[in-house]
């Protein structure tokens, strides 16, 4: 009966059979690199064939820039079995291009055959409707998008209404999925919206979104659409034909809604700035109001007194030429049927005479007297 074996040794053992195979150490593979990611000058990605895959790690920080994701290379390196997690990956120390890979090479051609059919044409991408309630969202059922997506445009629209319609996103039948569902809902009139969203992955993920059946269904959508598949560094095909590209699922409900949140802070902002504004303007306008009504209290006191002493001037004038003013210096107003008598000749001896006075006046029987008297 074997010996017990501790994880360790296990581990051990395996490493020591890679490292001691000569055979093994600086081969060469070929293969197409997919799933690459790039941290601090390290490449990780798998390298593929109709079969099978491998993973693949390159420290080479000049070489590891160089690659690029559908690229068919030949690499040069050895396998390392990784103690601590157990896992084994062949160490990439140079590679050299052999060339696009296939499913690179499938969405070139792809890409090159529905641009000159016009349906990346600028012109015939449709506005964003201008009033949005409801979001229309084909993507998985299962995983972080969905849920990224309502948490974004609740979060900024509490009354945007986000509903899914769930298909496959990567795997055999897909595309047909996903274009019925495009096709299915542009005829909903409660739908303003559609995204066609999913998170990233590697291009053979994403396959189903570079495929004709669906960039046909979407350039024949009659509701706004909007690509949302992947990270903001791939690109797929239905990005060229719909109406929007977001980088990123959530960056597609950001898109979409409007934050009112920040247009009651941006109203309440407008609404203390008018209040400012009108209080400034009410100060401005009582200040002057003010300094307006001391100018017309003063003109008008000018007026007044101008007048009265222009009165006073008439006055005194009046006085002069007032007939009781030359009654108190002695003279006296004979009047004889309420006719002024200038002439003695000119008084009538049948009826009495009124002599006036400055104090009052006296009754006056008239004689007839010599002229000599």
């Amino acid at each position: 009966m074997l010996d017990t074996l501790s994880v360790t040794q296990y581990s051990t053992y395996i490493k020591q059979i890679f490292d001691a195979e000569e055979l093994l150490h600086n081969i060469k593979i070929v293969g197409e690199v997919f799933g690459l990611s790039k941290s601090r000058g390290v490449a990780y990605f798998s390298l593929k064939d109709e079969n099978c895959m491998i993973s693949c790690v390159c420290f080479n920080i000049l070489q590891a820039n160089e690659l690029n994701d559908g690229e068919k290379v030949v690499v040069c390196g050895s396998p390392n079995y990784y103690l601590k997690g157990g896992r084994l990956s062949f160490n990439v120390q140079s590679f050299e291009k052999a060339g696009k890979g296939d499913l690179q090479a499938q969405f070139l051609a792809m890409k090159a055959k529905l641009e000159k059919q016009g349906l990346f044409d600028q012109s015939r991408k449709k506005p964003m409707p201008k009033k949005i309630e409801t979001i229309a969202v084909i993507t998985s059922k299962d995983g972080a998008v969905i849920h990224d997506i309502q948490n974004v445009a609740q979060r900024r629209d509490e009354s945007i209404n986000i509903a899914l319609f769930p298909v496959k996103v990567q795997g055999k039948g897909a595309e047909n999925e996903i274009a019925s569902a495009i096709k299915k809902l542009s005829s909903f009139d409660q739908v303003d919206v559609i995204v066609v969203a999913r998170g990233g992955g590697s291009e053979e993920d994403l396959a189903a979104y570079n495929t004709e059946v669906v960039a046909l269904a979407a350039a024949e959508c009659e509701k706004f659409l909007v690509s949302a598949v992947g990270h903001e560094t791939d690109f797929t095909i239905i990005d060229f034909v719909a109406d929007l590209r977001a980088p990123t699922p959530s960056a597609a409900a950001e898109l979409l809604t409007k934050n009112k949140s920040e247009q009651k802070n941006a109203f309440s902002r407008l609404a203390k700035a008018f209040e400012s504004e009108f209080k400034r303007f009410y100060e401005k306008k009582s200040f002057a109001l003010e300094k307006y009504s001391h100018m017309l209290a003063n003109l008008t006191d000018s007026f007044l007194a101008n007048k009265n002493f222009e009165l006073g001037m008439l006055d005194n004038s009046l006085a002069k030429i007032s007939p009781l003013a030359v009654l108190k210096r002695g003279y006296a107003l004979v009047e004889q049927d309420g006719k002024v008598v200038d002439k003695a000749q000119k008084i009538m001896l049948k009826s009495n005479i009124s002599i006036k006075f400055f104090d009052g006046k006296v009754i006056a029987e008239p004689k007839e007297v010599d002229d000599d008297v």
